[in-house]
């Protein structure tokens, strides 16, 4: 009966009434469906490298991150900073620049000629360009 209103198969049904039987409804819930492969990751020096350049130049990219830290002997992927990137929640623009105006705050950094471009670039944008006055909504594009 119960396999066929809800289409489960016996097998499946007796795992779970197993696992419940062993440690309870609330440790079903609560289950983490994978564990995270840290044979993957890279090393911890290089990820806080990876990081640091994310805060001290919040305008380049993956591939040009990539590229300043080899030349500092630093060798990791253009997606191996991709990935670090999404780890530390830094993966677009506006969220080193987040991060980067948060370490200011908090530490109060000299901030360098670089960084002070790209606050100004995030300044002008932030400035509300001014609106266009026309008949009726969507006329421009109707055009």
């Amino acid at each position: 009966m119960f396999r066929g209103k809800f289409k489960i198969w016996p097998l499946k049904i007796y795992r779970y009434k197993e696992a419940v039987d062993e440690g309870g409804i609330e440790s079903q819930l609560n289950k983490d469906r994978r564990a995270p492969n840290l044979k993957n990751r890279v090393d911890e020096r290089t990820e806080a490298a990876v990081v640091q350049h994310a805060i001290d130049y919040p305008a380049h990219g993956q591939a040009r991150t990539s590229n300043q830290l080899r030349k500092q002997g630093i060798f990791v992927s253009w997606s191996g900073v991709r990935s670090i990137w999404l780890r530390h929640n830094l993966a677009c623009f506006k969220k080193r620049l987040r991060a980067l105006e948060e370490k200011i705050a908090k530490e109060g950094i000299i901030l360098t000629e670089a960084q002070v471009t790209v606050l100004e670039r995030k300044k002008h944008d932030d400035q509300v360009s001014g609106e266009i006055e026309t008949e009726h909504p969507g006329y421009l594009g109707s055009q």
